[in-house]
C-alpha cells in the first residue's frame, strides 16, 4: 500500500499520506484514480470509503487548481502581429 492510499482516519487523512498541496499533478491524479479504484472495488468498510471520498474530493480539488493555473498561464502567451506566439508573460503579471 503506498502512503497516497493509506488508510484514512476519521478526519480523512492518515499521518503518513502526503499533504496534498505539496503533490505535482500527476501524483495527484495517480492518487485520485486509486481512491476511486479502491471506492469502486466495493471492499472498502463505509467508514473508510467516507474518509475516502473526502480524500478523493480534496485530491480533485487540487487538480483542478492545477489545470487552472496551466490554462492560466497559457492564455498569457502573446501573439505578434502574424498571428503567431511572439512570447510569453508570466500569467500573474500585468504585462
Amino acid at each position: 500500500m503506498t502512503p497516497a492510499c493509506a488508510p484514512a482516519t476519521s478526519v480523512g487523512m492518515n499521518e503518513n499520506a502526503p499533504d496534498i498541496a505539496g503533490l505535482s499533478f500527476e501524483d495527484a491524479l495517480k492518487a485520485l484514480e486509486d481512491v476511486v479504484r479502491r471506492l469502486e472495488s466495493g471492499e472498502v468498510p463505509l467508514d473508510h470509503s467516507i474518509a475516502l471520498y473526502e480524500r478523493g474530493e480534496a485530491l480533485r480539488a487540487h487538480c483542478q487548481a492545477r489545470l487552472d493555473a496551466a490554462q492560466a498561464r497559457i492564455e498569457k502567451i502573446v501573439a505578434g502581429a502574424d498571428g503567431r506566439a511572439s512570447h510569453t508573460v508570466p500569467f500573474d503579471s500585468d504585462g
